[in-house]
């Protein structure tokens, strides 16, 4: 444990995480505020199961599975940052889809809490049927 306290000692590498964490993390809050204000400034993108997906997502959000994720690079965008969301971070896919669509070249964001953060919120979540 004492090795941890050392690190964060080390405020260079401190600065650069955090400044990681703001610039490819956007928060429910923030991502609500973009919604409702600056549409065109970023893609959203859910990358959920089907089910989960027909069941409740975010408003403007295209869906693609990160199974199928090659199948579908023409949802994503290079001229703005696309946020990627999975349910929780836990589940770890909006990472993994992120990781692939940054190494073909589409800037990428991560919803920070993911789906169930959003919902907790109370925000708006379409349905489909």
């Amino acid at each position: 444990m004492k090795e941890l306290w050392e690190i964060t000692k080390n405020l260079h590498r401190a600065k650069e995480y955090f400044e990681n964490e703001c610039a490819y993390n956007i928060g429910v809050f923030a991502l609500k505020d973009k919604i409702e204000n600056d549409l065109k400034s970023f893609n959203l993108i859910d990358v959920r199961s089907y089910d989960d997906y027909i069941d409740g997502h975010i408003p403007f959000a295209s869906h693609v599975p990160l199974e199928k994720i090659y199948d579908n690079f023409d949802k994503f965008t290079k001229d703005v940052p696309n946020v990627i969301y999975s349910s929780t971070p836990a589940c770890m896919k909006a990472l993994k889809c992120a990781l692939i669509a940054v190494d073909k070249g589409y800037p990428c964001m991560l919803l920070k809490g993911g789906f169930k953060a959003w919902e907790k919120s109370g925000f708006d979540v379409i349905k489909d049927d």
